[in-house]
């Protein structure tokens, strides 16, 4: 529910896509600052992570880092975690408790899955972030200052939730003076990579193993084709159990059964580089001849694209020593499509 941070550093910004290093550029500007901000993403994103990240560049590292779920309590109870409450202010209140604003008092207080908060919690917060800080315990007359940077996170489209009258529009504004957007990880493959290396050497780490290895190149590849539902998260959540269990394999097989993968290049592929000629397609002397009733013009244009295609991407490839990202740039396709490719086209890298 909360999470007070004073020498802890949190995970660092992993990747090589231009939305990771966008997000790395909003949090140098935005760090020194202490503008109210907000972080979009789906769930799993990494939302607290970019959070944490502006917290250890800002002067206001060392002092208090306190998170609570906005959707994870329900409203009366998230009032009172929030600002606190006297003695006697509720049943159950025996003693004065400080709330979440006056814990992070100096420090940065993220209020996570903002989205969820109700409309009477939102017309307090409101109130709080107007008067610079101020606002009354429940139970009391008395309003306590507080000096706390807020940072909001969501995975809710705030406009539509203003216009489905889920969300103030003033509290939007109020908030949402720097906006910072953390792109799925479908929408991002080339930094999947960069994310099993680091969370792999993590988990050794944590498991005192330094003999576990990072899955092999062919399993990296296959899982930067899956689309990630669950984002960062879920990838963590399957090195975890690759690195306990041990079949890759499986484990990647799953996933790709469970998500029909659609394909920008055929469906079918004629084994791991497998070279194949235009006389093997079209063998107009024996069973591929125009007169056999299997022969297709389409079949045959089709096995010729993949052929071509499976060599001259298998070539760059090699001459790129795997570099996907400079293999794609010569191809002059996209790094997801190079991997879909390379999946579909089975085209295996060389044992190291």
């Amino acid at each position: 529910m909360s999470n007070h941070s004073k020498s802890k550093t949190g995970p660092p910004i992993v990747g090589v896509s231009k939305n990771m290093e966008r997000v790395r550029e909003l949090i140098e500007h935005v760090a020194h600052t202490g503008l109210n901000t907000v972080v979009f993403g789906e769930s799993g994103v990494g939302k607290e992570v970019v959070a944490q990240n502006l917290y250890q560049k800002s002067p206001r590292f060392g002092k208090p880092f306190i998170k609570i779920n906005c959707a994870a309590l329900p409203e009366g109870l998230l009032e009172s975690e929030l600002f606190g409450y006297e003695r006697g202010a509720f049943t159950g209140a025996e003693q004065k408790k400080k709330g979440k604003f006056q814990l992070a008092h100096s420090g940065v207080l993220l209020l996570d899955e903002i989205g969820d908060m109700s409309l009477p919690l939102q017309a307090k917060l409101l109130h709080v972030l107007q008067s610079g800080g101020g606002f009354s315990p429940l139970g009391s007359e008395k309003e306590v200052q507080t000096d706390t940077w807020v940072i909001a996170a969501t995975n809710h489209d705030l406009k539509k939730a203003i216009d489905e009258g889920k969300f103030r529009e003033d509290l939007y504004y109020r908030l949402n003076i720097i906006k910072i957007h953390v792109s799925p990880l479908r929408e991002r493959p080339e930094d999947i990579p960069l994310l099993i290396d680091f969370y792999t050497k993590e988990y050794a780490a944590m498991l005192n193993d330094r003999h576990i290895e990072k899955p092999s190149a062919q399993v990296i590849d296959r899982l930067c084709v899956y689309s990630w539902p669950g984002n960062v998260r879920e990838l963590q959540n399957v090195l975890k159990r690759m690195l306990v269990l041990g079949d890759s394999n499986q484990i990647v097989d799953e996933l790709l059964n469970g998500e029909r993968t659609s394909s920008p290049t055929s469906e079918a592929t004629n084994g791991p580089n497998q070279q194949v000629s235009l006389t093997q397609i079209i063998d107009l002397d024996g069973k591929n001849s125009p007169d056999n009733q299997s022969f297709s013009l389409k079949s045959a244009k089709k096995e010729a694209v993949e052929m071509v295609e499976r060599e001259i991407i298998s070539h760059v490839l090699a001459k790129t020593d795997w570099n996907r990202s400079k293999a794609a740039k010569i191809l002059k396709i996209s790094y997801k499509t190079l991997l879909y490719k390379i999946s579909d086209l089975n085209i295996i890298p060389p044992e190291k």
